[in-house]
This record gives structure tokens, sequence and C-alpha cells, in this order.
């Protein structure tokens, strides 16, 4: 009996081994697997103490007794047998477990109910067969399956609902966006006109003044060619539009200057050869044109019987043949800027009765001593007209030029001009800006804005140059007219506090093509405008100075003058 009872304590300690739980299960079935693994140990130690009492009571002899009998009545291959079937239901109770654990894994673990019925399953496993197991796990196995694909399913069709229902909003966004941005657009385009508005712009019509000077200029050149043709003075080329008019603005609300250079090139028997000053190794060029003669002896470069000034007799050649160039517009060997001019005087004075403007135009000279200046009325309209002149440095667009750059120049130097060259620039500009831009207003703006604060119109200009270099085009529009100002302002700041802006043209390699520099000066390096500035503290303090005048806001600015309040 005593044999029997240990048998019983072994088999039921082996069939109520614990299982391993498997990491798929959720909270509910881990704590009820931990309670009934208590319940399980508890008996298990239940039944420990009786076996322990009964060990007791009939002794270690007992033992020996029955290990003995067991012994010796063949009862040992049944408790190798039953070791065995221990060993059995171990090995199929932890491949069920791990074929378990693989399905929770590739389905995400399953629902709660599941878990509950796979382990009711699990612990009726022992009063099951091996059949009957196979089949409820294959049953539960399809089941899941079934389950994955239609949670698959709807996955993807709420995910396509989803990416719908998320491009819609996006497309909704952007509609918000779009809209914002035109309104924006919007207020910037009204708050823009309300300025131009209140801005008394210069009556006068700049292309129709442009267009009548260069007609009247033509007229002129006419009876330039005849009247020096068989002359020894400069000839006298087709005259080129500069300055603000024919950039398409200008600083003056009237009294606006039409400027055109002429080109002069040296007359027969003469050449011109510049030669850059003692000056022109630093900050500024200036040149001397110096006209030298030319030998007129061979019967290639005979011209009606013309003498040779080198080879002739001076009485001949005072008695046959007008004065050479060198007797008339030169100082010494060097073309005089201030004898040209009074030259341009004279003819225009002797022409202008064969021109048919003068019928209905009067003509008033007046005083200028490096150009020709002079101004046509016919009743209230008048046009004021400045003719400068100049040499071509080569075949490029920089000329030296009679215009002076400082007060008391000498009448022998010709400053280098870019005046043609910056025309070309702005005329590059308004062949690419849209219709409505207003850069040529910004700059006629500031510029009426800060006259008589000390900053000279080229400053400003060359400031406005700079930033349509860098900036588009489509960024110059009536929305945005504000902010360029606020740019010239603020550049102009930079500048001052820097004490340095440099030239537009002078070492500029990124102009557009089109505009033509010589070798020398497109590779110098860049020209400093704010030079004085520089050099010189109390200018720097004067510079700032008249900045923070021209951006307070007081009653007695400009702004009076400009703005119809």
């Amino acid at each position: 009996m005593d044999t029997w009872v240990l048998w019983l304590l072994l088999l039921q300690s082996a069939v109520q081994y614990p299982q391993p739980v498997g990491d798929g299960l959720d909270e509910v079935t881990r704590l009820r697997t931990e309670v009934l693994a208590k319940l399980r140990e508890e008996e298990k130690i239940g039944l420990e103490r009786e076996v322990e009492q009964l060990v007791l009571k009939q002794g270690v002899g007992a033992w020996g007794d029955l290990l003995c009998s067991a012994w010796q009545h063949g009862q040992v291959w049944a408790l190798a047998g039953l070791l065995l079937l221990l060993l059995a239901l171990w090995y199929l109770r932890r491949k069920r477990s791990l074929r378990r654990e693989e399905r929770e894994e590739g389905h995400g673990g399953g629902n709660e109910e599941e878990v509950e019925d796979v382990d009711a399953n699990e612990e009726d496993v022992g009063n099951e067969e091996e059949g009957d197991l196979d089949g409820e796990e294959s049953d539960r196995d399809d089941g899941q399956a079934q389950e994955v694909d239609n949670a698959a399913a709807n996955e993807e069709r709420d995910g396509a609902a989803n990416e719908v229902g998320n491009e819609a909003a996006n497309a909704a966004n952007a509609n918000d966006v779009r809209n914002e941005v035109e309104q924006y657009r919007d207020r910037d385009d009204n708050f823009g006109r309300i300025v131009l508005e209140r801005i008394q712009w210069p009556v006068q019509d700049l292309r129709e003044g442009c267009t009548w000077t260069r007609i009247l200029m033509e007229h002129f050149a006419i009876y330039f060619r005849r009247v020096l043709s068989n002359s020894f003075y400069p000839v006298l080329q087709g005259a080129i539009g500069v300055g603000s008019a024919f950039e398409g603005w200008s600083p003056r609300e009237q009294d606006v200057v039409y400027q055109v250079l002429i080109p002069m090139t040296p007359p027969r028997g003469h050449s011109f050869h510049l030669e850059l000053g003692t000056a022109g190794q630093r900050r500024l060029r200036n040149f001397h044109i110096r006209v030298q003669q030319e030998c007129t002896c061979t019967r290639e470069q005979q011209h009606k019987n013309m003498l040779c000034f080198l080879h002739q007799p001076e009485e001949e050649l005072r008695r046959c043949q007008d004065p050479s160039l060198l007797h008339t517009l030169c100082t010494g060997s060097y073309l005089d800027v201030e004898k040209t001019a009074r030259w341009f005087y004279q003819l225009v004075r002797a022409i202008w009765p064969a021109l048919r403007e003068s019928h209905r135009w009067h003509l008033v000279l007046l005083p200028s001593r490096r150009s020709c200046q002079f101004k046509v009325t016919k009743g209230r309209e008048s046009y004021r007209i400045e003719l400068l002149f100049g040499v071509r440095q080569g075949n490029s667009d920089v000329f030296v030029s009679s215009q002076p750059r400082q007060a008391h120049t000498s009448s022998t130097i010709w400053p280098e001009s870019y005046a043609v060259a910056e025309m070309k620039f702005f005329r590059y500009i308004a062949r690419r800006a849209p219709p409505d831009s207003l850069h040529l207003k910004c700059l006629q703006f500031f510029t009426r804005l800060q006259l008589g604060l000390g900053f000279s119109t080229y400053t400003i200009k060359t400031i406005v140059m700079h930033l349509l270099s860098v900036l588009p085009a489509s960024q110059w529009r009536r929305r945005h007219f504000v902010r360029r100002l606020m740019d010239i302002s603020e550049r102009l700041r930079t500048c001052v506090e820097m004490r340095h802006l440099n030239h537009f043209i002078v070492g500029n390699q990124r102009l557009p093509q089109g505009i033509s520099l010589p070798p020398e000066v497109l590779m110098a390096g860049s020209r400093n405008l704010f030079h004085d500035l520089e050099m010189d503290p109390v200018a720097h303090s004067q510079a700032v100075s008249q900045y923070l005048d021209l951006v307070k806001p007081l009653p007695s600015f400009p702004l009076s003058s400009i703005f119809v309040w």
C-alpha cells in the first residue's frame, strides 16, 4: 500500500509540472496562470507533508523494505516506465508551448478570448488523445488566419481612406496657404498703390523728351558733317543719350536735363593718344588726350591737295591750309576741354538757324565751362539739353569725357566716364522687367528724398544698380515698392557705417553681355566711392548725421514736398 502511495505522489507531481507561459499572453491570462500555479504549488506542498508524515511514522526501515520489495517483485521496471512517461509528457507540453509562441509572434498575440480558449484546451490536453489535440489546433489556426486576413483587409481599407483624407487635408491646407499669400500680396499691393498715389511725380514725359532730343541731335549731326568736312577740327560722331533722363528717371521734378555724349575722332593728319594722369594710379582715373600730327605725304593719305603738317613749310601751311588742331583746341600738345566747349557753342549758334526746329522753338545758350548747355522753348514746353564730348577707349563703352567729377578740374584733364555703360545696363533691365516694374520710381523717389542732405545722386544710383543686379526683376512690382525703398535705405546705412561703397562698373565682371569694358577697367580692383569717409573721420560723422536726417520723420523733412497729403 505504501508503494502505491509513492507512485501516486510521483505521477501527480509530474502531471502538475509547471507549464511555460508564452510571451504573447495578455495580462489577464498571465494573472490566471499565476493563480493556478500557486494552487498547484499548495497542493504539492500538502502531498509532500503527507509523505513526510508517512516517512516519520514508518521510519527509514520502511523505505529500505519498500525498495527491497520493489526490487524483489520486479517493480523497478514499473518505476522506469513511469519516468519515461513523465519525460514524454514534458516533451509534448514543451512542443505545444513552442508552437503557440510561434503563432502568437506571427499574428500579434490574438485577442483575450482566443488566449483563454487556448489555455483551456491546454489544461485538458492530458485527458485528450493526440489526434484530437492536432484537430483543435488546426481549427484554431484556420480561424486565426481568417481573422488576420480580415484585419489586414480592414487595415488596408482604413489606410486608403486615411490617405484620401490626408490628401484632401493637404489640399485644403495648400488652398489656405495660397489664399493667405494672395491676401498678403493684395494687402502689399494696395499699400504700394496708396503710397504711389500720394507721391507727386514729375509731370514731364521723359520718353517724349528723349525722343525729341534724339531727333534734334540727328538734325545737328547732318550740319556738323557739312561744316566740318574739310576742316581740321575733331570729327563728331552720332550722339549717345546718357544720364538719368535716357535711363528712364529724373531726380528733379522740373528742368530735367537731357544729356547726350558726342564721340570725337581725330581729323585728317592727326591722332589721339590717351595718357593716364598721375592720379590714375590711385582712386580716380583721369586722362590727357595728347594730339599728335601724322605724315600725309604719301598719295594714299592725300585729300584734295592737303599739305603735310610735318613736312611742309609753316608759311605755306598758314597761307594755303587751315590751322592744325594743335593750334585751335589744344593747350600745348593736349586737347583742351574748355576750348572744345567754346567751339561747340559756336557750332550750335551757327547751325541752329538752319534747322527746321528753329522756326517754332527758341534757343537759349546756358553758361558752362566743360560742356555745351542750351534750352529750347515753345510756349510752355521746354527742353534743357547738355552736350558732352569725349573720346572712346578702343571699342568699349567707356569714354574719357568732358564731364567733371569735381570742381576746378584742369582744362586738359578728361575724366573716365562710364555713362554709356550705365545707360546700357538700365536698358538691359528695362527689357527684362515686367511692365509694372517700379525700379525707376524707387530710384527717382529716393534721390528726390535726399536732395540737399549731402548724399550725391550718383551714390543712390549706384546702390540701386547693385540691388538691381542681385534682385530679380519680379521683385520690383508695386507690392514690393515700400520694401525696396527700405532695402535702399538699409544699404545706404550699411555703406555709411562701413565707409565703403563699391563702384558698379569698375572691376565688375558680372555685367550683362553687350556692355564692353576695356581690360584695365574690367580687371581693376573695386573702387570705393566712400573713400573720403574712410580717410576723414569728420566727413564720416557728417555722413552719419546726414543719414539720420534722411530717415527722421520731421515736418520740415522733404517728404512734405514729395507727398500730397
